[in-house]
């Protein structure tokens, strides 16, 4: 089986790795760190298992894994999730029964495994290795639809028989033709009309250079009410362009560095390089920066409108943070979740900066989450 998957948004998580994928309720987000910590350094299903029932079984009422290994799928379901098989011999329904631990499966010639969590969303957008917001994950190919059963061609039309009797009556030559148009006369030359002369435009004057009342370029002054009409007035030297504030306690980093110091993977597949400020929301705006200091502005989707309009800012560091990407909320509706490799998952505080390491995975709602990698 492929280990494509693709998934549907919705409420609980998705830990992603290569190997193996981790599926759990929103209400477990403290084990998603260290579940991401693991799957990203390619743990398998056994250390995986191991970090989740650190915590005690008995907190944790739903779950599901499914792991890729050579030709075989291993898949484990607990509590609410249930898993359809599909092979070349139909489909299965895999659930764990009441009073279980869970229900174990190891899969050899399926075609796809579509584990349900919530909801029966379609799994059209692309699961890669991170962390996603999901309500239905899919691996493998997607099972083929019921081809529509074949319409009947239509029968044709019967020919009317042909009379062969030597005695067939002809066509009538008396049967009236259709008038064939009369052709349009063509205008005599005495109704055609001669076009209009137009007179040549007359020649622009300039003028002689004896007739410049300032021979030696002076602007001559204007004899009118205002005193400050000397005609030595001057404009001002240019405004510098418009700067803008710095947060609070920070050093400004530069406009554009010559080398990215991060590359953000979104959810949505988009991969942005971190080489000068880069804007994240539902509609975001830029208005508020210099023409020389344009960001990157990156729209992603929201249709539970849980991204704010400019939700988020990730930009390169300045002083201690020189060489890394640091992420700001701009003060969005529902938040935005950062959660770093080694460090429980914590809600940015809105206007305060906050640097970002290589594995950090940003979640703004709405299913879409950005992972930091190097550049």
């Amino acid at each position: 089986m492929s280990t494509e998957a693709r998934f549907a948004p919705g409420d609980w998580y998705a830990v992603v790795g290569d190997r193996a994928t981790v599926l759990l309720p929103g209400s477990q987000r403290g084990r998603v760190a260290t579940l991401w910590d693991l799957a990203d350094s390619g743990a398998g299903v056994d250390a995986l298992l191991d970090a989740l029932l650190a915590g005690g079984l008995s907190t944790l009422d739903h779950f599901a894994l499914v792991s890729h290994d050579d030709d075989a799928t291993r898949l484990i379901v607990r509590g609410a999730p249930t898993a359809t098989v599909s092979s070349a011999g139909g489909e299965e329904v895999l659930s764990a029964a009441p009073g279980t631990t869970w229900a174990e499966q190891v899969l050899v010639g399926v075609s796809s495994v579509r584990v349900t969590l919530t909801g029966e969303g379609s799994a059209d957008r692309h699961l890669t290795p991170g962390l996603a917001r999901v309500s239905v994950v899919e691996f493998g190919t997607p099972s083929a639809s019921v081809a529509d059963e074949p319409v009947a061609p239509e029968p044709a039309a019967e020919e009317p028989p042909v009379d062969d009797s030597t005695d067939a009556v002809g066509p009538d030559p008396a049967a009236e033709r259709e008038p064939e148009p009369e052709p349009e006369l063509a205008p005599s030359p005495e109704e055609a009309q001669a076009p209009v002369p137009v007179p040549p435009a007359a020649p622009m004057q300039f003028g002689s250079p004896e007739d410049d009342p300032t021979p030696t370029g002076e602007t001559p002054a204007v004899e009118d009410d205002w005193a400050d009409r000397d005609g030595q007035t001057q404009v001002g030297g240019p405004v510098s362009d418009f700067e803008r504030p710095p947060i609070p306690g920070q050093e400004i980093a530069p406009d554009v560095v010559a080398q990215p110091v991060a590359s953000l993977v979104f959810s949505t597949g988009d991969v942005v390089s971190v080489d000068r400020t880069v804007l994240v929301g539902r509609a975001p705006e830029a208005r508020r920066f210099a023409s020389h200091d344009q960001p990157h502005v990156v729209t992603v989707p929201s249709p539970h409108q849980e991204i704010s309009s400019t939700h988020l800012e990730i930009r390169p560091g300045a002083g201690a943070d020189h060489g890394a990407a640091i992420a700001t909320d701009l003060g969005s509706t529902n938040g935005t979740v950062l959660a770093q490799p080694g460090l429980d998952p914590e809600e940015l505080k809105p206007g305060i900066a906050v640097s970002l390491i290589p594995g950090a995975v940003l979640d703004l709602g709405d299913g879409v989450t950005i992972q930091v990698t190097n550049p």
